[in-house]
């Protein structure tokens, strides 16, 4: 009889559990893997070059859509870039809205996660109860930009406008009763602040209601602890940022070890695993949660004390109010220059790096003095953590590939980029 040999399988593109378009050619011994090879570059979308053709400021829009579930963070990196070349900085209440929307964009990042990762490993609930908690933060996020996902909120200078003083509430229809309605706008009567105080009051027990699910779990412990195991020194050889990185024991946080905007001014804790197994990545992320909240709950104390302008009044890089605009001739061709060329950008070459939900997130830009980028490159966290995917799976069952690729939490849109 002749011996078995290995047998090689694709796991993807239109795999359920690939969270997107990976395709993976696993190297099979039996039901063991003994290989993993990624092929990426499905979802390639030349953004970088793109972004080389359009003035900086419709470039924002663009970073949206890199990593497509943490949409504000991307934008930030890029603005944040930009305002070192221009050598600008934003008022203050801008700083606090752009942090306290960098932490609701870490939670709606850490729930789509949490929420696809159970569903990966076998939790239906986790699913449901995530997105129920999501709808809350996309209604923040369509209060301020009006637009529930791609915002382009953030502007170099500041934000687009300040947080309004009203939200949107539910109508009643043939579907909803009059009194089921008035249950649903009941945190909605107030301004923004009021809504995401509410929700930072009711968040907390949300979490314990997922750790009650999960974190004791014999199933959810069988199918993460040992699984996946990186040692401190070697997520550091392998380039991991952010939960990946605290996960494996290190304390590295760049709001805490080169704070930026109003990292410093805030109190916040950062949470940090032992084993380095996908068990302790799921803790990290879900302490995060509860640590963003309480960054969330400063913010809004900070911001509800101190009104202030939200961009800066320099109108050769932001854009006069229409009001101005339909008033004066200065102003007038303010706004014309800057919708049709937009702005030059004074010549050298700037890194703009943030604390992203899924790591290390950063906008490396060359300006040559035109209106338009030289190049733009981006460093997209997920990359660093899919090279590492054949080491983590070496030696697992089919089935933990699907853990590994949930604890990396990789969204296709910035590692394709």
């Amino acid at each position: 009889m002749t011996e078995i040999q290995n047998f090689t399988m694709n796991f993807g593109p239109q795999h359920p559990a690939a969270h997107g378009v990976l395709r993976l050619v696993l190297e099979m011994d039996g039901e063991v893997i003994q290989k993993a090879d990624p092929h990426v570059g499905l979802l390639h979308r030349g953004t970088e070059k793109l972004a080389e053709s359009k003035p900086y400021n419709q470039n924002i829009g663009y970073m949206d859509r890199l990593d497509y579930v943490s949409m504000m963070c991307n934008e930030h990196g890029y603005v944040m870039a930009i305002e070192k070349l221009l050598g600008i900085s934003p008022p203050i209440r801008a700083k606090y809205i752009r942090v306290m929307f960098d932490e609701i964009t870490r939670v709606l990042n850490h729930l789509m996660w949490l929420g696809a990762h159970g569903l990966d490993i076998g939790a239906m609930t986790m699913f449901l109860y995530c997105f129920r908690e999501r709808e809350d933060l996309m209604d923040c996020y369509e209060a301020v930009s009006g637009t529930r996902m791609h915002a382009t909120y953030y502007r170099p200078g500041g934000v687009y406008r300040d947080l309004p003083e009203t939200m949107p509430k539910y109508r009643s229809n043939q579907y909803r009763s009059k009194k089921e309605v008035n249950r649903m706008n009941q945190n909605r009567e107030g301004s923004l602040l009021d809504f995401i105080d509410a929700f930072c009051e009711k968040f907390p027990g949300c979490i314990d209601e997922y750790e009650t699910l999960l974190t004791d779990n014999r199933i959810w412990k069988q199918r993460t602890v040992n699984i996946a195991v990186v040692s401190p020194e070697r997520a550091l050889n392998l380039g991991f940022t952010g939960p990946m990185l605290r996960g494996s024991g290190i304390e590295w946080d760049l709001r805490k070890k080169q704070p930026y905007e109003v990292y410093d001014l805030v109190d916040f804790d950062i949470p940090v695993g032992i084993n380095g197994d996908c068990y302790d990545r799921y803790l990290v992320r879900v302490e995060e949660m509860r640590q963003s909240t309480k960054i969330i709950e400063q913010c809004v104390d900070w911001l509800r004390k101190n009104p202030g302008p939200v961009m800066l009044g320099d109108h050769k890089i932001v854009p006069p109010d229409r009001v101005e605009m339909k008033d004066d001739m200065e102003s007038l061709i303010h706004h014309f220059k800057l919708f049709t060329e937009g702005y030059n950008v004074p010549v050298g070459e700037a890194y703009a790096a943030l604390e992203h939900p899924k790591g290390e997130f950063g906008v490396y830009l060359i300006s040559d003095g035109a209106n338009k980028p030289y190049r733009v490159k981006i460093r997209a966290p997920g990359f660093s953590h899919l090279a590492s995917l054949s080491e983590m799976v070496e030696g697992h069952m089919l089935a933990d590939v699907v853990a590994v690729i949930g604890t990396q939490d990789i969204v296709f849109g910035e590692i394709d980029r």
